[in-house]
């Protein structure tokens, strides 16, 4: 389990026995990891009591706030099993759910992801941008799921650990694995009212989920190529001032009219639209050439590969 945690310390302790309770009970082995994220409170010091006490529990400490996404990022890393969950550390997600998620990673699913079917989340602050940018988002990546936002989803190791996250991206996990030919499931979930300390999230998080949207489009779609993309709105521009100056030299020389009187505005409007297209179609150049340097400098492949198998066997590594 991965837990990232700032500031919680009026919950770890409580999250902690819940969670010893249920891991204990579905028979697994398991470890509870700790990511402090630069708490200010207790937390740490907390969470050093319990973790010497239970060699289950391990904690990660952050050197600053680095965000959730790093809080996570530094978990999957860090995590030995092959199933992974990860979870608030708030007490909204209730640990006695967790056994719901494997029965999905059980049946084949590489990722179940929480789906808080009735928000308890303020209406016009969290539920209602929230909903917005679940159906873009449902738009744009093709992932048929209600909920992206939630941290409450389990995890095959080798999936979550093959996807690099920066930026506010874990919200966008089901999206990036499901390029790779991950298969996604729901698992319906409790939205349980906050009890300890105050929510870190605020209305200026919509504005970064929106951005965060465009990007995840781009890298879904057009990370590998990338002048499709650029290219695209590069051929409109080009059209667009291809046709309004053919239609100027018409009225130049057909009308017989004072291009710069009659249609000043519109030639200066064709130059520029042949301007950016030549802007766009560079970019995507470019965005070429630096996509082939990232790939192969990383020795990042363009694809995927769920196992091997020879003589009924499959083949490790």
């Amino acid at each position: 389990m991965v837990l990232p945690i700032y500031n919680e310390a009026d919950s770890i302790e409580k999250l902690y026995h819940r969670l010893c309770k249920v891991l204990s009970s579905i028979g697994r082995s398991y470890e509870m990891l700790f990511v402090d994220d630069g708490s200010s409170d207790e937390s740490v010091a907390i969470l050093k009591r319990v973790a010497a006490d239970d060699p289950a529990v391990r904690l990660i400490q952050m050197r600053r706030n680095f965000g959730q996404t790093a809080a996570l990022a530094a978990g999957f890393d860090a995590a030995r099993g092959s199933v992974i969950l990860a979870m608030d550390a708030d007490l909204q997600h209730d640990p006695y759910e967790i056994p719901l998620f494997l029965e999905k990673i059980d049946e084949g699913y590489d990722i179940a992801s929480g789906w808080r079917a009735r928000r308890a989340d303020n209406f016009w602050l969290r539920r209602i941008p929230s909903m917005i940018a679940n159906r873009l988002m449902k738009h744009l990546s093709g992932v048929d799921i209600h909920d992206f936002g939630t941290t409450f989803k389990a995890y095959r190791a080798e999936v979550i650990k093959g996807i690099r996250l920066y930026g506010d991206l874990h919200r966008f996990i089901p999206a990036l694995a499901s390029s790779m030919g991950a298969k996604v499931a729901e698992v319906p979930i409790k939205n349980i009212n906050r009890r300890f300390g105050k929510s870190n999230y605020g209305l200026d998080r919509t504005v970064r989920v929106m951005f965060d949207l465009v990007l995840v489009k781009f890298l879904l779609s057009y990370l590998a190529r990338p002048l499709h993309f650029f290219g695209l709105m590069g051929l409109v521009c080009f059209m667009g001032g291809t046709a309004t100056g053919f239609y100027i030299l018409l009225e130049k020389f057909v009308g017989g009219q004072d291009v710069m009187d009659a249609h000043g505005p519109l030639l200066l409007l064709s130059v520029l639209l042949l301007i950016v297209a030549v802007i766009f179609i560079s970019m995507g150049l470019l965005g070429e050439v630096l996509s082939r340097i990232y790939f192969e400098s990383s020795g990042r492949r363009i694809y995927h590969v769920r196992g091997t198998w020879q003589g009924g066997h499959q083949e490790k590594g």
